[in-house]
């Protein structure tokens, strides 16, 4: 489906691929092979629909474009500690692709030196020994440096996830995690540019803690991702329609059950706490409004109280044995129903006899003149 698209289109973007793979770990092979084989077809990949109509040669006015759009953080406060992070991460310039491949063959060349110098132990010179170190540090530093240039992305992309009951810097330290993780696994022989590549990281170590941090009852990563999905058509229907559409109309952009979109949509609710302030004043609480559907309603209760006092009248017309045995064995008493060996315990009798005392006291009670008394409580 997603290679469809991507025939039709010409181009693919990030969402497109996020949308196909979303579980990261479990889809890096397949995600370096899609790069490559996107690559091959000369298929390109864009971070944001309104790249698409640009050329190649444009990227760089669409680069600067987000830099002072996107990117701008010169408006926020220095009051607060999320406003002083923001301007310190502003400070860093944005990379252009060629710097980003210098950043990537410095981690490169530190990796392969870092793999040596353990088969190399004390086995290698002095001369060596520092000079494979010198390319460690070189690579930590170009590490931090490819971290720092793109934390604006991270920034950016967790603005859009805002609301979800996550704090904000909250949302940066998951994206900062995804960016590491993007950093690590980045390769640049396949042409992509890095920004393309943290983005799907970035948004699923987001995505991941929302879910596992956003909602009171966890929602699997896996149903968020299609939640949002639903939200996501629902919303394009809406537009389209000029209405709110019918979980059916949902299920049909989906290809989905009818059923299914219906279980999503209560999935998707959240819940909300009976002590929560309502009222123009707030003066009054929630739980104030709610139905009780376990709580018997008034004339429930009078109808029960009179059918219990009813029973014990008619109880009373058999022999005070008999009337126990029943109360134990129906739970008249506490509401808690015997067996016939409990109650046979109690009367020093055998399950047997206990039995046909029953039998002999419910044939009692079918007698006509009794139960006529009960008869309105049967309908």
């Amino acid at each position: 489906m997603l290679m469809d698209r991507a025939s039709a289109q010409g181009y693919l973007l990030t969402d497109d691929i996020i949308e196909a793979f979303p579980h990261a770990e479990q889809a890096k092979a397949h995600l370096d092979e899609l790069f490559a084989f996107l690559q091959g077809c000369d298929i390109q990949v864009y971070d944001d629909k309104r790249e698409v109509p640009a050329q190649l040669q444009m990227r760089a006015v669409h680069r600067r474009r987000l830099e002072d759009e996107e990117f701008d953080l010169s408006s926020i406060s220095t009051d607060d500690t999320v406003g002083l992070y923001l301007k310190e991460m502003a400070r860093v310039p944005l990379l252009t692709s060629e710097q980003e491949v210098d950043l990537a063959q410095r981690l490169e060349r530190g990796e392969k030196a870092e793999k040596a110098l353990e088969k190399m132990r004390n086995s290698a010179s002095l001369k060596r020994r520092a000079e494979l170190q010198g390319h460690v540090e070189d690579a930590r530093s170009a590490r931090e440096h490819l971290i720092k240039a793109n934390t604006r992305l991270v920034v950016s992309i967790a603005k859009k996830y805002m609301g979800r009951n996550v704090p904000f810097l909250d949302l940066i330290q998951e994206g900062n995690l995804g960016l590491m993780k993007a950093v690590e696994k980045f390769d640049y022989r396949r042409g992509f540019r890095f920004s393309t590549y943290a983005t799907w990281w970035i948004r699923q170590t987001i995505t991941r803690a929302i879910a596992d941090q956003g909602r009171t009852i966890r929602v699997p990563v896996h149903m968020s991702d299609r939640i949002r999905r639903l939200y996501k058509a629902a919303r394009e229907l809406e537009q389209a329609l000029g209405r709110k559409p019918t979980p059916e109309e949902i299920a049909a952009d989906l290809k989905l059950d009818a059923r299914k979109v219906q279980w999503m949509l209560k999935v998707s609710w959240r819940p909300l706490s009976l002590e929560r302030p309502v009222g123009e004043d707030e003066d009054d609480e929630f739980v104030n409004f709610v139905e009780d559907e376990h709580t018997p309603s008034p004339t429930q209760s009078a109808h029960a109280n009179m059918l219990h006092d009813k029973l014990e009248q008619v109880l009373t017309t058999l022999s005070p044995r008999e009337a126990r045995i029943l109360r134990l064995r129906f739970g008249l008493q506490n509401g808690r129903a015997y067996t016939l060996e409990e109650v046979g315990q109690k009367f020093g009798l055998t399950r047997e006899r206990i039995r046909q005392i029953e039998g002999k006291a419910l044939r009692r009670l079918r007698h006509p003149r009794r139960a006529r008394q009960l008869r309105d409580y049967l309908t």
